[in-house]
């Protein structure tokens, strides 16, 4: 049976999965969720009342969570790129940074694009600003990590650098990376380079209308 994901092709999130799928040519059912597609979004609503998306469904069985689905896809539905490492020793280090990029990037990106979603009068300037203090910083500790190093945990593409595609794509168009992170800047380029990645992006491009901040004309 054909694996079915729901998900929309502009959340970060939903590309973290998708390019863990794209990455094994993994063949699944896209349900895409959207306002055009009610009874889709009933369904994914019916599966997961918590409502946050993607969501997974494999033969009856119901996964959440951008992160488990790939580790569920590398136990599942395996295929050539191994997304990670069977040592438990390496695994710990792609999940560390697996959870950097959710937790530093991703977190403090959304902060600042969810509060401009915000009517003016229940907007939070200073947790704006600390989310994009967060963001400084992290790209700071990040430029330092990616020193020597091709992909996120490594010489090797995993589920860390999955999630790190998505997550510092949107991350510079809401908090400029400054160009003091040169490996920063580089590692981003790299990532929007790989197919997988790319993909994804592309098939986003017809939804940057879509962005709070504005998307930039560029990427």
């Amino acid at each position: 049976m054909k694996l079915t994901l729901y998900a929309h092709p502009f959340s970060s999130y939903c590309q973290k999965v998708l390019v863990a799928l794209y990455e094994n040519g993994t063949p699944f059912e896209w349900r895409v969720l959207s306002n055009e597609n009610p009874q889709i979004y009933e369904e994914f609503a019916a599966l997961w009342p918590l409502k946050r998306f993607p969501v997974l469904v494999d033969a009856g069985r119901t996964v959440t969570e951008a992160s488990i689905i790939v580790e569920y896809l590398e136990l599942h539905h395996p295929g050539p790129v191994s997304l990670l490492p069977s040592d438990a020793r390496a695994a710990i280090g792609v999940r560390e940074m697996d959870r950097f990029f959710d937790n530093y990037i991703s977190t403090p990106q959304q902060k600042v694009v969810f509060d401009r979603l915000r009517p003016e009068a229940e907007r939070d300037p200073r947790g704006v600003a600390d989310a994009r203090e967060m963001l400084d910083t992290a790209y700071g500790c990040l430029d330092k990590i990616m020193a020597g190093r091709e992909w996120a945990a490594g010489d090797t593409f995993s589920l860390a650098d999955c999630g790190a595609a998505p997550f510092l794509f949107y991350a510079d168009w809401t908090h400029r990376i400054d160009n003091s992170f040169a490996n920063v800047i580089a590692y981003r380029q790299r990532l929007l380079a790989r197919p997988s990645f790319a993909r994804a992006v592309d098939e986003a491009r017809p939804y940057r209308p879509f962005f709070p901040l504005g998307a930039p004309d560029r990427d």
